[in-house]
């Protein structure tokens, strides 16, 4: 049996994975990031977990074929240095010839936004297709791109950063310093800001019930509770938030009609209040609306599991 290890570093945790050829992951194990360290302290619980994990299941790393890195940030491949990681503090920082010193076999690192993208493609909602753009809402707007069977990454491995795309000119700052980015307007975190905004607006919304009367109490949980008891409030948000989404992904499949377009992170919990009627706006939307053939939206399937099993999956 053949094996890859995979590393999905995050803000908060580090998560480490052992990945077999059936793309079973046999064991995980993970630390806290403890931010803001240096790369090498870093760069120490990382081998510490992947090592342990060879240990507790057996393997030598004989059996290894090689080890992927998600990383928060760009990164060049080539260089094998992480360019700009905002989370992590880091910038222009060398991060992979300790490990490549440490193991024999092949360490490959990328973007945890391609990394989800390349699992779902392998194993997850995408099994099967050619092409693929994984969507992820969080705290901000990921992505990634499989074309022809393989990541785009772009001239610089910077390619997929879909949240950057303005779809309102001049509208709410960004965190990349532009304006009226789709992550100011499509992301979980935007969501409850325009939810806290209606609620001040709207003193007799169910969703200050909801949340005890403590505006900063109200949570995608809680806010998805209200849309669905039929709070007029959080229904007129919802609306206005799936509007903004589907810009970007009539955007998105206009430039490069892929097969799917899978959707990941928190909201996907709630995706029977907004999935249906996102597909049918953007349905209405894309310029190839009379096509036979049209682009799949669904849920992504892996989880918590996709940075990991991406991480452990890439290659040259």
């Amino acid at each position: 049996m053949k094996y890859y290890l995979g590393i999905d570093l995050g803000g908060t945790n580090i998560a480490a994975g052992l990945v077999d050829e059936t793309y079973r992951l046999v064991r995980t194990g993970s630390v806290p990031t403890r931010r803001p360290r240096s790369a090498q302290a870093i760069i120490k619980d990382i081998l510490a977990l992947a090592d342990g994990l060879l240990t507790e299941s057996g393997v030598s790393a004989e059996c290894v074929v090689s080890m992927g890195i998600g990383v928060p940030g760009t990164v060049d491949k080539k260089e094998g240095i992480i360019e700009y990681a905002n989370n992590l503090d880091f910038v222009k920082v060398p991060f992979l010839h300790e490990f490549k010193e440490h193991y024999r076999f092949p360490v490959y690192m990328d973007n945890d936004g391609n990394t989800a993208a390349w699992a779902e493609f392998l194993a997850g909602a995408g099994r099967g297709c050619h092409s693929l753009l994984a969507i992820t809402l969080g705290t901000g707007v990921g992505g990634g791109l499989i074309i022809n069977d393989r990541l785009f990454a772009g001239c610089n491995y910077g390619a997929g950063e879909i949240g950057h795309m303005v779809i309102q000119q001049d509208g709410l700052p960004c965190t990349c310093g532009r304006r009226g980015c789709l992550e100011s307007y499509a992301s979980a975190t935007a969501l409850l800001m325009q939810a806290r905004e209606a609620m001040q607006a709207q003193p007799d919304s169910r969703l200050w019930s909801l949340c005890g009367g403590r505006i900063e109490e109200l949570n995608g949980r809680l806010f998805f509770d209200g849309v669905r008891a039929g709070d007029e409030t959080a229904g007129r948000v919802l609306h206005r938030f799936i509007g903004y989404l589907a810009t970007g992904i009539v955007n998105l499949i206009n430039i490069f009609q892929p097969e799917i377009i899978s959707i990941s992170g928190g909201l996907t919990l709630a995706s029977d209040c907004w999935l249906t009627p996102l597909t049918e706006l953007v349905g209405r939307e894309v310029y190839t609306r009379d096509s036979a053939v049209q682009t799949k939206i669904t849920i992504a399937q892996l989880g918590n599991e996709a940075g990991i099993l991406g991480a452990a999956l890439l290659e040259e």
